[in-house]
Order: structure tokens, then C-alpha cells, then sequence
């Protein structure tokens, strides 16, 4: 109900997007908009209304709302409850056969306008390349790149197409490299450890080190601390969380310590970083 259509023959247009966090409990607004909205949840509960349809959106989990629709909130949606959120416009091209891309059917000798229903809903995108896509995308958007206002329409083109095939597509199976990856994005609270990355795998240290600087062109180490720098940043930007509590929930006990590592990966300190990010909805 209420889908919407992706169409290869003209791109999505943004209008903005950002990562939220309710500093207090709260419902989400009641309106009815002429752009569509992308909610994906990393962290609670959003509760959102779309015409008659509730919908419960959880860490892991995106929605595609319509535009023209109702939407509204009738459960709060409790404070410390993190998401990120797109609003896009689509236009309607004309003039060009309509084909569906699952067809069996001849491609003919003229320009092709293929369509893609976008899922309502998907489901279980933690640590996935669609959630890493989406938050490199939105990166991106707030950075200082000179060709973002080029390039963002097609890269949100891009994660939308990959939405509408997820779980359609043969996967390759996931690689030694990609499944430390995974192992190292839930130890985020915690010291780099040699030891309990041999335990859990029941490798030699020496040899996932090999692999994983061939495949992935990073140290573990550095991966680590890519990893845990990286959600400082988030949590910075989104929460209102001190940074001694960051500190701490990240496993550096010594605030000074952690200031100089995020100086290193960021160029500037923490208190200056989330200064220096805007943050909407």
C-alpha cells in the first residue's frame, strides 16, 4: 500500500537529509507533504502513521513513506531513540516505453524506461553495505565536496535501487574479511584485542591480519579504531550525551586520552566537531 515507483529514466531529487535523536519523548509531526520520506532507525522505536497504517520502525529497519499522505504519530517515540531520514522528490518522465526489469521479454531498439516498486519496509540492515551506503551517502551530503550538488541526486539514486532489489540479488558468500568486519563493528565499547579475535574465529592473529590488509587495504587496528571513532562522531552529532559519557561508552576511561585519538581521526576535537555539525529534522 502506498509504494513508490523508481524510475531509471529520471533521477530522485533531495531535498535534505540528516541524522535525529529525540532529546526528550515526542510524537512525530501530523502533516501531509508533497516529497516523499526514507526513515532508517539505528537505536529505538519510531511510531508513524502513513493513512490508515501503523508502522513501528526498529534499529535495522527502513520505511518509505509517500508523498500526499497523512502521516502522523500516535505512540511517542521515546527520547535517546536515533534515526536517519531523507525527503526526496520524484518526477514523472514520459515519452519512453515502460518495461519492468524482472521481464523475460526482448529488450527493443529504443530508449528503455524501467520502473522499480521501492519496498515498503525492509528489515535486518544492521552492519549491512546497504546501511553503510546510506551513511556514506549522508556524509557526503553534509560535507564540504565541491561536486555534492552534482553528485548526491545519483548516489541516492544508487541506494535506492539497491532497496528495491535487496534480497532478490545472489549474493557472494561473505568473505573471512568481511565477517571480521562485522565481529569488530559490536566491539565498538571495546580495547582492540589480538587474543579474543583468535577465540572467536579460532585463527592465528598473523594470518586474519594478512588477509584482512589485502582485502580490505587497513590494519585491524585501524579498522578498530575507524569503527569506534566514527560512532563517536555520530554520537556527538546526535545525542546530547557529555563527552566523558562518550568517552566511557566507547571503552576509553581517560577523556583526555580519547580526546587525542578523535583529534587524530577527525582534525579537530570533539567539542569542536559537534559544534561545527548542524542537526534537523
Amino acid at each position: 500500500m502506498n509504494e513508490i515507483m523508481l524510475d531509471n529514466s529520471c533521477l530522485p531529487v533531495m531535498s535534505v537529509c540528516d541524522l535525529c535523536a529525540a532529546p526528550e519523548d515526542f510524537y512525530h509531526a501530523d502533516r501531509t507533504v508533497d516529497f516523499h520520506v526514507m526513515i532508517y532507525v539505528v537505536e529505538g522505536v519510531v511510531y508513524v502513521t502513513e493513512g490508515d497504517v501503523d508502522y513501528e520502525i526498529h534499529a535495522g529497519e527502513m520505511l518509505f513513506l509517500k508523498s500526499g499522505i497523512r502521516h502522523r504519530g500516535k505512540r511517542a517515540i521515546e527520547r535517546g531513540t536515533r534515526w536517519y531520514f531523507i525527503h526526496f522528490y520524484l518526477e514523472e518522465s514520459g515519452g519512453i516505453p515502460t518495461f519492468s526489469p524482472d521481464s523475460s521479454a526482448p529488450v527493443p531498439h529504443v530508449p528503455v524506461r524501467l520502473c522499480a516498486e521501492l519496498p515498503k519496509k525492509l528489515t535486518g540492515l544492521l552492519g549491512s553495505e546497504l546501511e553503510r551506503q546510506l551513511i556514506e551517502m549522508i556524509d557526503y551530503f553534509h560535507s564540504e565536496e565541491l561536486m555534492k550538488k552534482w553528485e548526491i541526486n545519483q548516489r541516492m539514486f544508487s541506494l535506492f535501487s539497491r532497496a528495491a532489489f535487496w534480497g532478490k540479488e545472489k549474493r557472494q558468500p561473505r568473505t573471512l574479511s568481511d565477517r571480521i568486519c562485522d565481529y569488530l563493528n559490536g566491539q565498538i565499547a571495546e580495547p582492540f584485542s589480538a587474543g579474543k579475535l583468535e577465540k572467536h574465529f579460532f585463527l592465528s592473529y598473523k594470518h586474519m591480519a594478512a588477509v584482512f590488509k589485502k582485502e580490505k587495504q587497513l590494519t585491524l587496528q585501524q579498522y578498530h579504531n575507524k569503527v569506534r571513532m566514527t560512532e563517536a562522531c555520530r554520537l556527538l552529532k546526535s545525542t546530547l550525551l557529555p563527552v566523558g559519557e562518550i568517552s566511557k561508552e566507547l571503552g576509553y576511561p581517560d577523556m583526555l586520552y580519547f580526546s587525542r585519538c578523535f583529534h587524530r581521526f577527525a582534525g579537530m576535537s570533539p567539542t569542536q566537531y559537534r559544534k561545527s555539525v548542524p542537526s534537523f529534522y
